[in-house]
């Protein structure tokens, strides 16, 4: 499932974001689901997320 969806991502779902930083190499960082920060039901380039780590990026594959 991509990430594109805010209903399909759950607080708590394991998933593979992209950071900031990462989005000209496309490095992913896996992690567990702490916030929701994207209000709108879709964006094109992802939902954005905070980890439970603290890291902030846009979801790119629910596993």
């Amino acid at each position: 499932m991509n990430g594109k969806n805010r209903a399909d991502i759950k607080i708590g779902a394991q998933v593979k974001i992209i950071l900031k930083a990462d989005q000209k190499t496309g490095k992913l960082t896996e992690g567990t689901v702490s916030k929701l920060l994207t209000n709108s039901p879709t964006h094109p380039h992802g939902i954005k997320v905070m980890l439970e780590g603290g890291q902030v990026g846009r979801v790119q594959e629910i596993l």
